[in-house]
């Protein structure tokens, strides 16, 4: 996913990385030479490098945590209860490993991913993973407008009064080059989201439940319960995060002199987006499962904040999913408008006209104008469209991940910086939990067709 500094730009000077992050002097073709600096200034710089890049790995992290994010996670609370915690541990260590390749790759090369699958994986791969990408993305960015209708409904606005000027003001910030002025506010806004875990304390679970569900794994051979796994990895490992987080890093400029405090970036914002995540299983988990309250609407995902907000819970969550929901709505469908045209060498460029970039400007614009139609649907099943949505994510999940895979593992492109052992036993044994809980929900659903079962 590109970032939205304009590539019709890029004939002028490079982009300032981080505040007080200096730009190494090691040209491109030796990313990987160190410098030979005095200890107590190799100390400060990395303190300063660290300050600098932090932002990418939070923001693709915090991203996750939108509409489907909360949707999946206080569903799986309300109506598995504990059961799947060590289904979200293992979840948290995947997504950590895949961001980190991706962050790796574009340290490594200088490059996002869109770019390295059209140079090393060829045409036909890179229109299928392509086609796949506007696909999911183009789904999120639904859930997006889905999520911000729900917000409006919390505080009593119809969503046919709501989406439309929220649209166009999504448009236009990122069209007019505004939008990183108010990016902070919408991060801001969905920082609400730490309530859970102080929900969720308030709600006084039985931690040693808490504790064994997180270590031992149970599985059910059911559709709803593969529906709601395969849900529960597509949400916490959404496509669009892996190609953010990688041309984040290339545009900022990061080497591998100085990739490991983005590295640790990274890493830090996958364990306070997944810490989120797990907290909101717990709290629905003690407050909904228990009762039989299933999550239908945003009102009652709210519900599990009650502890901490009483009766204003609903108005602080509507609150954070509104943040949420607009942060991702303005950069998914940018990103992807800039990837797909960065794959296929289409112009591309805010601030290049329609004439100029006409398949990037049909993208973006196409992507904000059928999600906000779409998201006024008047008795649309919000919280049932964003699990189908994040399903749909789960399923094409391992074809990107078997482009990042081959891509990070391949020596012309990162040299001595390839996966070693336990990353790639993570990152296939990710490819192949998703492939083979899909192949099952797959036949049983065929089965409950004829049916030969229940």
């Amino acid at each position: 996913m590109a970032v939205l500094r304009d590539p019709g730009q890029a004939s002028g000077p490079p982009p300032e990385r981080g505040a007080g992050t200096p730009r190494p002097s090691t040209p491109m073709t030796d990313r990987d030479a160190g410098t030979a600096r005095p200890e107590r200034t190799r100390r400060r710089w990395r303190l300063r490098a660290f300050l600098g890049v932090l932002g990418p790995g939070v923001i693709a992290a915090a991203a996750g945590n939108d509409a489907g994010g909360i949707a999946t996670y206080s569903t799986v609370g309300a109506d598995f209860g504990y059961s799947l915690l060590w289904a979200m541990v293992l979840v948290t260590v995947s997504l950590a490993i895949v961001q980190e390749m991706c962050a790796r790759m574009g340290a490594a090369t200088g490059k996002g991913l869109a770019d390295l699958i059209r140079e090393h994986l060829g045409i036909h791969w890179t229109a299928f993973i392509m086609l796949a990408l506007l696909i999911a993305n183009g789904a999120v960015t639904l859930s997006e407008f889905l999520g911000v209708a729900a917000a409006f409904e919390l505080f009593g606005v119809p969503r046919w009064l709501g989406v439309p000027p929220v649209a166009f003001v999504v448009w236009w910030l990122v069209t007019k080059g505004s939008y990183k002025r108010v990016e902070k506010v919408f991060l801001a806004l969905a920082l609400v989201f730490l309530a859970y875990p102080i929900a969720a304390l308030l709600a006084d679970p039985n931690w040693g439940e808490v504790a064994a569900a997180s270590v031992t794994p149970t599985v059910r051979l059911d559709v709803a319960w593969l529906g709601i796994f395969i849900t529960l990895v597509g949400t916490t490992i959404s496509p669009y995060m892996q190609i953010y987080v990688q041309s984040s890093v290339a545009e900022r400029g990061v080497t591998m002199v100085d990739y490991p405090a983005t590295r640790l970036e990274v890493i830090a914002g996958v364990t306070f987006s997944c810490l989120i995540g797990y907290f909101i299983i717990v709290a629905c988990g003690t407050q909904l499962f228990p009762r039989g309250i299933s999550v239908d609407s945003a009102a009652e995902a709210a519900l599990a904040l009650e502890p901490l907000m009483g009766t204003a819970a609903k108005y602080l969550f509507g609150a954070g999913l509104f943040g949420a929901c607009v942060l991702a709505g303005a950069v998914l469908p940018l990103s992807t408008a800039y990837s797909i045209c960065e794959a296929f060498g289409f112009e591309r460029g805010v601030s290049r006209t329609f004439r100029e970039a006409p398949v990037f400007h049909t993208i973006f614009s196409g992507m904000i104008a059928a999600s906000a139609v779409v998201a006024m649907v008047p008795g649309l099943p919000i919280i049932e469209v964003l699990l189908n949505i994040y399903l749909l994510n789960g399923l094409i999940l391992p074809i990107l991940l078997v482009a990042i895979v081959q891509l990070v593992n391949n020596p012309a492109i990162m040299r001595q910086h390839t996966n070693g052992p336990l990353y790639n036993a993570v990152a296939w044994i990710t490819v192949a939990v998703v492939v083979v809980m899909s192949l099952a929900m797959l036949a049983l659903t065929v089965l409950g067709w004829v049916g030969l079962v229940g």
